[in-house]
């Protein structure tokens, strides 16, 4: 198992890698130009050249890659913003808490209630309660997060004056932006936990089961849900992304000091490190997230942890 965490770890090299030439592309080709966006319209060409090679922005796009991708995986740091000259690293180190609290507790959501709904859904199937809750996942696939996010501020922190519509502080700062951000995840986690529910509970293990007396609850939650874990693993890994990827809009839409606003206003101010290193740094939580979810898989489901020991002991031998 060792033998493989540190491979998934290996293999996060080419990952990250891949994500910083495809960002750092993207903000090659965006229209614009930083050094005007600095200077303001009123620059003269001669201090624009001058402003642009005192950046680095005169140089070919080859070597401007290559010394980007120098300075992030060799000597691990993200650049200065071109507007604070400060670090882009420690700016998003100190917004970091935020992004990571959103999307933490928009996670639990997703798996406290996701997955409850799509239970109560396969159990009920074609009843009252199944057709309540695949609305609701309907809902939540359907809803645009932003609209949503807007719309809850709007009724409960405008119209009735219950939470506050946007900034940082105690727990119920969180609420409106949680909830919006959840929706849509807490709508994929009800449907996938009903499809693995149902295949599984029409298994004959499951029959068997019923037929030797044991309650429902313990035929649930104790035979079908292990057996049924592994797609619904995967939607709450998958989830945990799009939680992070969401803080960009949610954060915008509060005013929430975390990675996803500061990312948002650099792409506004045409501020290139501070997006790329927003994204790369964004990749590297989803990396690690992803390579979690793989570890979990291997302790749920014995057959995958008997393959990576299978194949550990078959390195030994060839080495031997």
């Amino acid at each position: 198992m060792w033998k493989y965490i540190v491979k998934r770890l290996l293999w996060m090299i080419p990952v990250l890698l891949g994500i910083a030439v495809v960002i750092f592309t993207i903000m090659y080709f965006c229209p614009g130009d930083p050094a005007a966006s600095i200077l303001g319209n009123g620059a003269t060409p001669a201090a624009l050249e001058t402003k642009r090679a005192e950046m680095g922005l005169d140089k070919p796009y080859i070597v401007r890659l290559l010394n980007y991708l120098n300075q992030v995986f060799l000597h691990f740091d993200l650049g200065d913003s071109y507007f604070t000259n400060q670090s882009v690293m420690s700016g998003i180190l100190y917004r970091m808490p935020y992004t990571i609290t959103i999307a933490v507790i928009c996670m639990l959501l997703q798996i406290l209630i996701g997955t409850p709904l799509g239970i109560t859904a396969a159990t009920h199937q074609n009843g009252l309660a199944d057709r309540f809750c695949m609305i609701v996942a309907l809902l939540g696939v359907s809803i645009p997060g932003f609209w949503l996010a807007m719309m809850m501020v709007i009724l409960f922190a405008a119209k009735l004056n219950w939470l506050p519509a946007y900034g940082v502080g105690g727990i119920q700062y969180y609420i409106l932006p949680c909830i919006a951000n959840a929706f849509a995840g807490i709508a994929s986690q009800a449907r996938q936990t009903r499809s693995s529910m149902l295949e599984v509970i029409r298994s004959d293990y499951v029959v068997t089961a019923r037929a030797k007396g044991l309650s429902e609850r313990d035929i649930l939650y104790k035979h079908a849900l292990p057996n049924g874990l592994i797609p619904i693993i995967t939607v709450i890994g998958n989830g945990m992304g799009m939680m992070l990827g969401g803080t960009v809009v949610i954060e915008s839409v509060f005013s929430i000091p975390g990675i996803g606003s500061f990312t948002t206003k650099a792409i506004n101010n045409r501020d290139y490190p501070i997006v790329m290193g927003g994204v790369l740094f964004l990749g590297a939580i989803f990396s690690l997230i992803m390579l979690i979810v793989d570890i979990v898989y291997a302790y749920v489901d014995p057959r995958i942890k008997a393959q990576y020991e299978g194949q550990q002991k078959s390195w030994k031998r060839r080495k031997k």
